[in-house]
């Protein structure tokens, strides 16, 4: 079966994952152990996506976009299933601003074609709503906090993410890959088809990312650093 966005069953799903993620956190705030439990949980959710990825595209045409963990989630996964583990503060950072400005993208506009109920279609959701996720319970219920200045820790995400965006082409020259959808666009409708033609849509992509970073950090500009 095949996959389009915006489609009844791209609404369902969105819907069923968001109603998850609301549970998880009300069931977390109740005690610390369903905390430490929830936790856990999150984290390995988090950490299995990729054997995951590995298991769901056995038996479908693949390439090493499918198969090796370089695209921005993928990454974004393996980070937050370490910031729930250690809570090392630049883990739970890019967790929660990679995971709320980019992940939900990903969500709006997936970059998939085969639908319900096939294993690819269920990993994709799976991985993005498991990150979302973490990006969601870090503030609400571990009460992390970016750095202040409020401005700081999004300046602090940009900058890797550039560092990312640059590796990544630098992989996509040498395997012939569009890890981060860095090189060519997306096969699927996305918010990158409308910043213009390659290379300029890179620099936008980076702007909006810094708009949505800011964005990200304002209800935070009065909390104190941690």
């Amino acid at each position: 079966m095949s996959f389009q966005p915006f489609t009844p069953a791209h609404f369902i799903t969105l819907a069923i994952g968001f109603v998850i993620i609301g549970m998880l956190i009300v069931l977390a705030r109740r005690s610390e152990k369903s905390q430490r439990i929830i936790t856990a949980l999150l984290a390995f959710c988090n950490l299995v996506s990729y054997p995951f990825a590995l298991y769901a595209w056995r038996e479908y045409p693949h390439s090493l976009d499918n198969l090796l963990p370089f695209h921005l989630c993928d990454l974004a996964a393996i980070v937050a299933g370490f910031a729930l583990v250690t809570r090392r503060p630049i883990l739970l950072t890019l967790t929660y601003f990679w995971g709320l400005a980019a992940t939900t993208q990903a969500l709006i506009t997936p970059a998939l074609s085969i639908g319900p109920p096939e294993l690819p279609f269920i990993h994709f959701f799976f991985q993005h709503f498991v990150i979302v996720a973490a990006a969601l319970y870090i503030p609400i219920v571990l009460k992390w906090r970016p750095k202040q200045p409020w401005w700081k820790s999004p300046l602090s995400v940009l900058a890797i993410s550039i560092g990312y965006q640059a590796t990544a082409l630098l992989i996509n020259a040498i395997l012939k890959t569009n890890f981060a959808f860095v090189s060519d666009f997306p096969d699927n409708p996305s918010l990158i088809d409308h910043l213009g033609p390659w290379p300029v849509y890179l620099f936008a992509m980076q702007g909006l990312a810094l708009i949505f970073f800011l964005l990200l950090a304002l209800p935070f500009r009065r909390s104190s650093a941690d």
